[in-house]
């Protein structure tokens, strides 16, 4: 059998867009992931179906597994001939014992490669307004692991630390934060010097303390921190509040969760997280093409005789062209046929095949698309509808009401959908999600059916139109409605939402 190959990547901090390129490409070629409890759960959701998982399970005082069984997981998956991917916190040779795991594969003579992730030292004070390194402040800077075997003194050379000059970060200190100060003080640090501790950065949990070295520990009781945590010392910590940039995002703060199917949740996830959201991608749905389309294939092998094409969603579109594309028929046998979207999310998806839609309701919904569309037939007319297994019934009844011959043909069903991740319903019955995203009645339902047993009366719902509105009402839910059925209106509710949440606080 060939050997597989091991890939170290580095995470990143949490924030999902802070994970690399070739780190995002290698996780979806993986075969197996070897992840730790520190990766952002926005990342983890990234993590491609049908990958065999292995939680590693690391954090400060508590491991799932010990150093030594990681090491042999890598050895035996690769050894089955497995595209391994380790997936790491921040970068796997800043204190994550990449050199430790490579070891092994290194005897057994495993192909490996290393992707450097970016680190917290760096990346979280920069969340945070500052810079670990400054001309007019310091030329230096190091960084420090805080964490230290239980009943053990430091093996830190404070003293030399106190004559850098440079800043300080420690990681994984929080639990000997007064220690640190108390080394850094009695070594010969002034007790004013700058000094701050980051929780979470880069996440919506991100919160920042910044004291003295001398308060610094009764400042972060008063408080309170939350783990993951880094320290940062130096006069640069004096920046913080005046390069401050990620919590003046309208978004900052805010964990939003997202439902959307897959292959449409993306565009959404990019708007929330460039107004400072983090998100979390936990589609609540799967759409999946019919195999067997005999249907559909006689309908467009006979496009002339169609008047109308109304396409309700964009897999809808994506559907019917992949099956014009396996037929080997030419879009331009749609010449003579007006096409109809129910919404700009449609129409989109249609113009990545060049053509246009010829109407698209006042409404983006099913109801509103038939009522109008039939106000401009004249009676007679030949309409397909390619869409899914469970439409809107109103679509149909509107257009035969005004006399047209439809041919309602289903192309796809919805498919309900469960991270194994992630536990969404202790993410929300936690606080930790501020609210979720519906894009359609049918993700409202896949959301239920994942978080069965949850108290919906406390979900904040982002509903795009009044028939997801009226399915998250269904449950109780505290809904909150676009102004337009798009995605950019429906980043906009969010937006308000938080306004309106801040204002009561």
């Amino acid at each position: 059998m060939n050997k597989g190959k091991v890939w170290l990547v580095g995470a990143g901090p949490g924030d999902a867009g802070l994970l690399t390129i070739k780190g995002k490409k290698v996780l979806n070629q993986a075969d197996v992931v070897v992840y730790d409890s520190l990766i952002g759960q926005g990342i983890l959701a990234e993590i491609p179906d049908g990958v065999k998982l292995i939680n590693a399970g690391k954090r400060a005082n508590h491991h799932t597994m010990a150093q030594e069984e990681i090491n042999e997981v890598l050895l035996k998956e690769a050894l089955e001939g497995n595209r391994v991917v380790r997936l790491k916190g921040g970068d796997p040779f800043l204190f994550g014992r990449g050199g430790e795991e490579l070891e092994l594969l290194e005897e057994n003579h495993i192909p490996y490669e290393i992707v450097p992730g970016v680190t917290s030292a760096v990346s979280v004070p920069a969340y945070n307004g500052i810079p670990v390194t400054h001309r007019d402040f310091c030329s230096s800077v190091h960084i420090i692991t805080g964490h230290k075997r239980t009943d053990s003194a430091y093996d830190i050379n404070f003293k030399a630390l106190t004559q850098t000059g440079g800043t300080l970060v420690f990681l994984m200190g929080i639990s000997s934060l007064e220690a640190i100060c108390n080394g850094l003080i009695k070594n010969g640090m002034n007790p004013d010097m700058p000094a701050a501790v980051l929780q979470k950065g880069t996440t919506a949990g991100q919160k920042r303390i910044v004291a003295t070295v001398g308060t610094l520990k009764s400042e972060t009781d008063r408080q309170g921190v939350e783990t993951p945590a880094i320290i940062v010392v130096g006069r640069v910590c004096s920046l913080a509040d005046k390069f401050a940039w990620y919590e003046k995002l309208p978004l900052a703060g805010w964990k939003v969760l997202v439902t959307r199917p897959r292959q449409h949740i993306s565009r959404t996830s990019e708007l929330l997280r460039q107004k400072g959201a983090e998100v979390l991608e936990l589609p609540s749905i799967s759409t999946v093409p019919f195999s067997d389309q005999s249907a559909l294939y006689r309908a467009v092998n006979e496009l002339e005789k169609y008047q109308w094409l109304v396409f309700t969603s964009p897999t809808g579109v994506e559907v019917f062209f992949h099956e014009m594309e396996e037929r080997n028929l030419d879009a331009r046998r749609l010449y003579n046929t007006k096409i109809a979207v129910i919404g700009q999310g449609t129409g989109k998806k249609l113009k990545e095949y060049h053509l246009l839609a010829d109407f698209i309701p006042s409404v983006y919904d099913g109801e509103t698309l038939g009522r109008e569309l039939a106000e401009i037939l004249h009676g007679g007319e030949k309409i397909l509808i390619p869409r899914a297994q469970s439409g809107n019934p109103e679509l149909v009844r509107h257009l035969e009401k005004a006399g047209a011959v439809v041919d309602d043909i289903p192309i796809y069903k919805t498919c309900y959908e469960k991270s194994f991740l992630i536990d969404e319903k202790k993410e929300l019955e936690s606080g930790s999600v501020d609210c979720v995203v519906f894009t359609s009645a049918s993700t409202v339902r896949g959301f239920v059916e994942a978080t069965k047993g949850l108290d919906y009366s406390q979900i904040k719902a982002a509903c795009i139109g009044k028939q997801t509105k009226a399915a998250a009402d269904a449950y109780g839910m505290r809904t909150f409605m676009a102004e337009k059925a798009t995605i950019e209106s429906l980043v906009d509710l969010v937006e308000n939402m938080k306004k309106i949440n801040d204002s009561k606080l």
